[in-house]
This record gives C-alpha cells, structure tokens and sequence, in this order.
C-alpha cells in the first residue's frame, strides 16, 4: 500500500512539473494557478486509467502504433483535463501536439528517474 501511494505522489508530481515545463516553454499554452490544482489532479487521474485502456485497444486494432501511445493517452488526458474551468488553456492545433510532447517527456523521466532516487536512498539507509 505504501508503494503504490508513493507511486501515486510520483506521478502526481511529475504531471504538475510537466504540465509547469509545458507552461513555461510554450506561449500558447496556459495552466492558470485557480485551477491548476484541479487540473494536474485530472490530468494524472485521466493519463493513469487511459494509458493502459488505450494501449489495449491500440495493441488488438493498431499495433502499428504501439510506440506513440503514450503521447496519445497523454493528449487525451490534457484535452480531458481542459474541459474543467480555470486550469489549462491551450491556443491552438500546434500547441496541442507541442504540449502533448512536452508533458510526455517530462511524465516519461521523472516516473522512471524519482523511483530510482527514492530506492537509492531506501537502500543507503538499509545498509546504515
């Protein structure tokens, strides 16, 4: 149990810093502070149900498309994300796929880099 809630503030945590990356890196993108929190919520909620739901349906129609689903689950999460009032905002068509990038890259690195940090310091303290 333990596991999975420090899992879960993982990856809570690097939605709300992808999501922060997106903001600061592309102009037509707005996470605004009133909903923000609102926002990452979903948008981690939204991207851990839809990656495996979609990954099933790519892996028995499309497996072709295997390698982009997560950039697909993770547009989708944004979009869903954005229907909520006062979180993310987004301008335009290029600003999607752009975010949609981002936010995979930095979702990506920081689920697999802070596992690590976290173990590394769980095995220096077993070993004192």
């Amino acid at each position: 149990m333990v596991r999975f809630l420090i899992r879960a503030a993982i990856f809570v945590v690097t939605a709300a810093l992808g999501l922060l990356v997106a903001m600061w890196l592309l102009p037509g993108f707005h996470l605004e502070w009133a909903g923000g929190l609102v926002a990452i919520v979903v948008f981690a909620i939204a991207q851990s149900v839809l990656a495996p739901f979609i990954f099933n349906l790519a892996r028995k129609y499309a497996s072709a498309v295997l390698g982009g689903i997560g950039l697909v689950s993770t547009l989708v999460a944004l979009i869903i994300a954005s229907l909520f009032p006062g979180g993310i905002r987004v301008d335009d068509f290029a600003t999607w796929i752009l975010a949609a990038l981002v936010v995979w890259l930095v979702t990506a690195l920081g689920t697999w880099l802070l596992p690590l940090i976290f173990l590394k310091k769980k095995v220096t303290a077993s070993r004192a």
